[in-house]
Formats: structure tokens, sequence, C-alpha cells
């Protein structure tokens, strides 16, 4: 059945409704080269909270701070409907090394600008954005939860972290009464598929609702890339383009041109665009509480929409999963197989949870 933005859904083992695609605002100013004006991005916030949409993602470094300057002015009005997410972790000033990291000192100085930016008492929800594998993970852990006490953020969790970290950093927090990690925000797409080997199902059995981010590949599933643009002399890797960052990143590939192949093929026969059926994709796995969609122009937002319109046969689904599994590798596969399960029930039918 077709969805609508505001057909909201928990976010991980909080009460916390959300709509099932979340609006990212790293385009929200024009510092990176690349993103929206003022008047355009505000006609992508109102387009978007005009639908029922809720959850508004950036981060305290996006396009030099003016993702977090703008969202904050546009939300003002509406600000106790909407749920506005950031993250901390990243250097905010070069040359001081406390600017950035995981640590107390980098937490507490970049949700006091994140406040200010914002014009906010409070965050909804907070990321650590990136690991930082010097800081202990009690120290984050401390200082998340110090915030929400003081009512400075109502929710915390993690982004870019290894699961072995976030189920260490889970169970620390129960044990000791901390406010739990509620979200999990990772790469995850027809092409990067990885995180169904830990990640996804980790957050699944501890509680937070997984929050993907680049659906597209880097625009690589929304087919503007063909087999020419692995081979075409001139720009390239380190060129400042679209292309030569997908290049550097190993997202253009072969491999992945021909899993976008597929997707172009299942877009014509739903008569939707690659794009739509790339981001339905991310909303069919059971873990995916919210899908991050980021737009330039009010075009490519409303072609992110459609998404949420998109219903697949399972057929259509059999031939996404065939041309972009990836190898579960081990222990996955052992425990997957047949002989395996004999040896644990001795062939008895045993029904699973979810």
């Amino acid at each position: 059945m077709a969805l609508t933005l505001d057909a909201y859904r928990l976010l991980g083992r909080s009460g916390l409704r959300v709509s099932p695609l979340a609006l990212g605002t790293a385009t929200f100013g024009t510092e990176w080269g690349w993103g929206a004006e003022r008047a355009e991005a505000r006609k992508l916030f109102d387009r978007y909270v005009g639908l029922g949409g809720n959850l508004l993602d950036t981060a305290d470094t996006y396009t030099d701070g003016s993702s977090e300057r703008l969202l904050g002015e546009f939300a003002r009005e509406e600000r106790e409907r909407l749920v506005l997410a950031t993250k901390y972790s990243t250097m905010r000033r070069p040359g001081d090394p406390n600017s950035g990291g995981g640590h107390r000192k980098a937490l507490f100085g970049s949700v006091e600008g994140s406040l200010r930016r914002l014009g906010t008492d409070y965050i909804d929800l907070l990321y650590l954005h990136v690991w930082d594998v010097r800081t202990p993970a009690e120290e984050v852990l401390r200082g998340l939860d110090d915030l929400v006490r003081q009512g400075k953020v109502l929710y915390v969790a993690i982004s870019n972290t290894p699961a072995w970290q976030v189920s260490r950093m889970q169970a620390i927090a129960d044990l000791r009464g901390w406010s739990p990690l509620v979200a999990l925000q990772l790469e995850y797409s027809l092409i990067e598929r990885t995180a169904e080997r830990d990640l996804i199902p980790m957050a699944r059995e501890l509680g937070l609702g997984v929050v993907p981010y680049s659906p597209l590949g880097g625009g690589v599933l929304s087919g503007k890339y063909g087999p020419a643009d692995l081979t075409a002399t001139g720009a390239g890797i380190g060129d400042g383009t679209r292309r030569g960052h997908n290049l550097a990143l190993g997202t253009l590939t072969e491999r992945n041109l021909a899993v976008a192949g597929v997707v172009r093929e299942v877009a014509a026969d739903l008569g939707r665009t690659p794009a739509q059926v790339a981001l339905a994709w991310t909303l069919r796995n059971p873990g995916v509480a919210t899908t991050l969609i980021g737009a330039r122009t009010p075009a490519q937002l409303e072609e992110n929409l459609g998404a949420l319109e998109v219903e697949f046969t399972a057929a259509q689904l059999a031939r996404l999963d065939a041309a972009s599994a990836i190898e579960l590798g081990q222990p996955h596969a052992l425990l997957a197989g047949d002989h395996v399960r004999r040896l644990i029930t001795g062939g008895l039918r045993i029904e699973t949870r979810g």
C-alpha cells in the first residue's frame, strides 16, 4: 500500500513518531559550491512540511553552519510539531583539536552552537556523526545523557560506527540507566548492502531505528551514469565533479552500473523513475524507520517523494535482490546453512520472531 509523509513510524524503541522519508538539509546553503540559495531552500522546506513531513536532518558543520541557520529560521513558526535532528563530532575550527571528536568538550561546544544557529532551546535528536576511536564509549554516553537530563537534547543516536561498538554502547547505557541510542544512521542502498551483515540486524535486536543515507548511491542509482563514465577521458578522480567524487569513492563501478541497469528496468515496468525505485526499496527493509532524502531543487524533491507511491511485485523485488545481493561472509553463511540448522533443531520446524 502506498505511503504518505504523515504515515508516521516509531523511531527505534522510542515513542517518537517520524515520517517515512526524512528531509536532509545539507543542501541548505551554497558554501560548499552546489547547494540551494535561501529562497530555494525555503521552497524545499515548505513543500516537505506542508505534506506532513516532520523529520529534518542537519549537522553542525553542514554548509559551514548555514544549514542549521536556515533550518532554524524556517522551522521557527512550527517548531513544536517538527523533529529536528543534528549531529556532532566533525571538526568545527581548523587547527583546534578539541573542536572535533566524540569527547565531552566537543560535544557540549557543538550542541551550544547548534542551539544558537537553530534558534531553539532543545534538539529533538542528536547523533554522534562519526565514531572517534580515541574517546572512551563511557565518556560519549555520559555526555549525551547529561544533555538529555538538562533538557537540551531529547533523544540520542549514532552514525558511522562499527556494530560491535554500538552494541557495546547500548548495553552500557541500559546497565547504567543512561539514555539509550534510538537510531542508527548509515549508508544503505541497492549498491551498498554491507550493513545487512551486522549493523541492521544489530539495530533491530537492540531497538535502534535504521536511517539510511545516500539511498541513491551518490546518484548512480538515479540512472545518470553509464559505462562511458568509467573510461571517459579528461575529468576524472579528484576533478571536483560528482562523477570524479564517485570514482574516488569507488561508487562508480561496473558492478554498480549493472545494478543500476536492473533498477532502470524495474522502473520502466512500474512507470516510475529509477530514483523512486531505489528509494522505495530501502523502505521495504523492516529495520528501516525512515530514509534520508536530499534535494537541491523542488523538482528533485517531488521526484524523491514519489517513492512513497511505489509498490513492488514479489518478482520485481526478487530481481532487485538478485542483482544487488552481497556475500554475508562468516559466521552468517555458516549459520544460514541447512546442516547447521539440523544440528541445532534436529530438523524440527521452529518459527522465528519478526
